[in-house]
């Protein structure tokens, strides 16, 4: 049995139960380079929508991940290195996906290229669609998101407007609140505001909870969250709203080569080392040995932030 080269995971998401993640896009090729990606700072900016990968190779390798996990995930989930509506194929990946296997298919996207009509017809395809919104003023937004320079704000705050009024799926928001950038009270009660507009079946407000691309990115004090949220539930309504301010739980027992779910899984999804400790102990008699000897090779790092150690894929001088 070939390892995946397009899946990660499983992992437990907040927001989706079991995932098994999908990787259609390069490392950091994204249309965004926002302040607190736990992947780092974009090295490839782009707005063009193209075929990255072979779109069969994808389905095949979800399709044959999800056999070998006898089915058992919730979502498999496109969540990759990357802006994953870049990938023009991903409306047909998505839809051969669900004539193959049975779990629903969920995208995670920046929400940057909703002002093209092919990007809203292909993420249609999609059982759940997440959407980010961390701003609606043109200046915090380009501050938290950084966007590539030839998008614009108002475009994109109007193709996610439409692509709610046709999705017929599930609808979630994501908006990332970071201390100082996009705090403010005011500039809260817009997003909620919009948000509202688009009416999903949940908005979600995280918090950085794993190492982030610029150091001086901070979580908001637990007033500022607990007004956050405030807001949101009277904007939105209480049934409505959730904070993501804990990270993931641990991950399910790892699978396949101790070595090869490590990186795979750390490349989109920075994982706690002692969640990684314990997953692998289900695979291998030396989880500590194998952690050591890849951040020996330079393929992960081992990082402290917010008082916990983090494992890392290290991608320093290496492209994909």
């Amino acid at each position: 049995m070939p390892m995946p080269k397009y899946t990660f995971g499983p992992i437990i998401s907040r927001r989706l139960g079991l995932s098994l993640g999908v990787n259609n896009i390069p490392y950091k090729t994204c249309s965004y380079s926002c302040i607190y990606c736990q992947l780092g700072r974009t090295e490839n900016f782009s707005i063009e929508r193209r075929e990255f990968y072979n779109w069969k190779e994808i389905v095949n390798d979800v399709e044959r991940t999800v056999n070998e996990l006898n089915g058992k995930v919730d979502y498999i989930t496109f969540v990759p290195d990357g802006e994953p509506l870049l990938d023009k194929n991903i409306g047909i990946e998505i839809s051969e996906i669900k004539k193959r296997v049975s779990p629903k298919v969920a995208v995670i996207t920046n929400s940057s290229l909703l002002y093209l009509e092919g990007a809203r017809s292909d993420l249609s395809e999609s059982d759940l669609a997440s959407v980010k919104v961390d701003a609606t003023r043109e200046d915090v937004w380009r501050r938290i998101n950084r966007p590539h320079p030839k998008l614009s704000l108002s475009s994109i705050l109007d193709g996610i407007k439409e692509f709610s009024k046709t999705y017929r799926g599930k609808l979630i928001t994501e908006t990332m609140l970071v201390d100082g950038v996009n705090s403010e009270t005011k500039s809260i009660e817009e997003v909620a505001s919009f948000i509202n507009s688009i009416n999903p079946a949940k908005a979600y407000i995280s918090i950085p909870v794993r190492p982030p691309a610029e150091q001086f990115v901070k979580s908001p004090s637990p007033d500022k969250l607990v007004e956050a949220h405030e807001i949101f539930k009277r904007i939105l309504g209480e049934e409505k709203v959730e904070l993501l301010n804990l990270p993931e739980p641990p991950p399910p027992s790892a699978h396949g080569s101790s070595e090869d779910w490590i990186l795979s899984v750390t490349s989109v999804h920075p994982q706690k080392l002692e969640y990684a400790l314990n997953a692998l102990s289900g695979i291998t008699n030396d989880p500590e040995g194998v952690i050591a000897r890849l951040e020996a090779e330079g393929m992960i790092k081992t990082v402290e932030y917010a008082g916990s150690k983090f494992i890392v894929r290290w991608f320093e001088n290496r492209k994909k």
